[in-house]
């Protein structure tokens, strides 16, 4: 008999009412505090990220701003009025120098008149540029004066590239070898007299020229009055000069020069005629005529008291043997006794040609810069530029030029290497380069 199959009977879990009930209104619940608590974080915290982001935003401008006006300013772009103004001014104070340490005299022009000072500006500052050249002519008896005379123009008798360097310099010096006047009588038996008509003063005006020197074997060519019409024609010119005057105080008379920081003094004298009773007469207490350095002791005294009462002191002195390019006694005396005086430069002329240049305890010396524009002749010529500072001389250049046909070059190439090596050759105890610069 078969056996009956018994099938096993799953086990049913059902749920109860009592369990599915509370169980849902758990979950809802605990949803419904999810839900809020979202809200609450995003009204919360939401505001706060909104401020804290347009705060950066505006530190991140202003940043940009601020960069945008670095940049600007660097690069010169316009800025607002105000801060343009401000920038101006300091700007204005940046360039502006202080008052030199002359200023109590600069802001008194009576004392700067009764003491011959003047002023002028630096063209660099901190330092100041003199040139210096030789012998000058205006009288239109001569050849020189010819092709002036015709056109009107100095540029015709002194190269343009000259006169520029002349021009350019803040002091520039020369030794004016006539008299400016339609009185006087020439001496008698002189064989070279020199008398310029008074308007033609107005050529150094032109020529750039601050300082002449007066104290020369020509200057008295015409007699006293001539001189003394000289002396007033300069003056009115507004041309300052040195080595002559109605009596010897003001022909031993220091003219000073300040610019910016420094006040430069110039003395000059004559030692020619070598005469106990000269042609050129030397001027006396009573009398007009140069300030003559034969007998060196006045000017020696000059040139201490130009020391005592300046920063820099320029001797500028007429000496030596016409036509020879060899020193003679007299200058050689005389050099050192300026030196030893006070004399930080020293400039000679009269021989009407080239003379060397030398150094005297690191002070140089160029016994004669020749004719500069003189006459007819062609002849080897130049000027010197020495620009100096608080601390002395800086640089000192000799300038090649040549005069040839009543006309004053300047060299260059060849011709000026020319110049140059003769300089060398004549010159002991410098070295003269390639450009002119003299070192010792």
């Amino acid at each position: 008999m078969a056996k009956k199959r018994t099938r096993k009977k799953k086990k049913r879990i059902r749920l109860h009412h009592s369990f599915f009930i509370p169980f849902i209104l758990t979950l809802t619940i605990a949803m419904a505090v999810g839900v809020l608590a979202l809200a609450a974080h995003q009204w919360i915290t939401e505001p706060v990220r909104s401020k804290r982001t347009e705060t950066d935003s505006r530190e991140s401008r202003e940043s940009v701003s601020e960069r945008r006006e670095v940049i600007e300013t660097d690069a010169d772009v316009r800025e607002p009025e105000d801060f343009l103004e401000e920038k101006t001014e300091e700007t204005a104070e940046e360039m502006t120098e202080p008052p030199s340490r002359y200023q109590e005299i600069l802001d008194d022009p009576v004392y700067m008149e009764e003491n011959h000072i003047y002023a002028r500006e630096a063209g660099v500052s901190g330092q100041v540029t003199l040139a210096f050249a030789g012998d000058i002519l205006f009288d239109d008896n001569y050849a020189i004066m010819g092709a002036v005379r015709t056109g009107g123009d100095i540029s015709q008798g002194i190269a343009p590239e000259v006169l520029e360097r002349m021009r350019g310099a803040d002091i520039m010096m020369l030794n004016n070898e006539f008299a400016y006047s339609s009185r006087g009588t020439p001496i008698e038996e002189k064989q070279f007299t020199f008398r310029a008509r008074p308007e033609t003063a107005g050529y150094l005006t032109d020529m750039g020229v601050d300082l002449v020197s007066l104290a020369n074997n020509h200057a008295y060519d015409y007699g006293p009055d001539a001189l003394v019409d000289t002396l007033d024609i300069l003056r009115e010119e507004g041309i300052p000069y040195v080595g002559a005057g109605r009596n010897i105080d003001e022909a031993r008379k220091i003219v000073y020069y300040i610019v910016g920081d420094m006040k430069i003094a110039f003395v000059s004298a004559t030692q020619i005629e070598r005469l106990d009773t000269p042609d050129t007469k030397e001027a006396t207490e009573t009398s007009a005529g140069v300030f003559r350095c034969w007998n060196g002791e006045k000017l020696l005294e000059t040139v201490r008291e130009a020391a005592a009462n300046s920063d820099f002191v320029v001797a500028y002195i007429h000496w030596g043997t016409e036509n020879q390019a060899e020193l003679d006694w007299a200058q050689l005396k005389q050099a050192p006794e300026l030196v030893d005086a006070g004399a930080d430069l020293v400039i000679g002329d009269h021989p009407h040609c080239l003379q060397p240049i030398g150094v005297i305890r690191g002070v140089p010396v160029i016994y004669s810069l020749g004719n500069f524009w003189f006459n007819s002749k062609t002849i080897d010529t130049g000027m010197v530029e020495v620009v100096i500072d608080q601390t002395g001389i800086v640089s000192y250049q000799f300038v090649p030029c040549l005069q040839s046909g009543c006309r004053t070059t300047l060299l260059q190439g060849t011709e000026k290497d020319r110049v140059l090596s003769y300089m060398r050759s004549i010159s002991e105890g410098v070295q003269i380069d390639a450009e002119g610069y003299v070192s010792w």
